[in-house]
């Protein structure tokens, strides 16, 4: 099997920064893109950013210049920056991987835990 587990969120004030990361350990063979979504209400989650294997990087418009997503391949461990952070930046962030496990031909989307940012003064 493949878990995620995430740390580092927390509560922070308007203007302020978190970096969440994001450690992929099992019977991994590769990963493909890794990324992070977060909850948005009754939408479910919308992705916030992502990256390739390659280190190709994209991000959802409201997080653009704000937020960096990273990845360290030998650690299969994925960052999410977050800089200048905003109170509707506030809910849970969940990274995401596809993963190829030894034991299968087919890549499989694995989740993270969920890790709460709160953005308040």
């Amino acid at each position: 099997q493949v878990q995620l587990v995430e740390s580092g969120g927390g509560l922070v004030q308007p203007g302020g920064s978190l970096r969440l990361s994001c450690a992929a350990s099992g019977s991994i063979f590769t990963i493909a893109d890794m990324g992070w979504y977060r909850q948005a209400s009754e939408k479910g989650r919308e992705l916030v950013a992502i990256i390739s294997s390659s280190g190709i990087t994209d991000y959802t418009d409201s997080v653009k210049g704000r937020f960096v997503i990273s990845r360290d391949n030998a650690k299969n461990t994925v960052f999410l920056q977050m800089n200048t952070l905003k109170p509707e930046d506030t809910t849970v962030y969940y990274c995401n991987a596809g993963v190829r496990r030894w034991s299968s031909d087919n890549m499989n989307d694995f989740w993270g835990q969920g890790a709460q940012v709160t953005v308040s003064s």
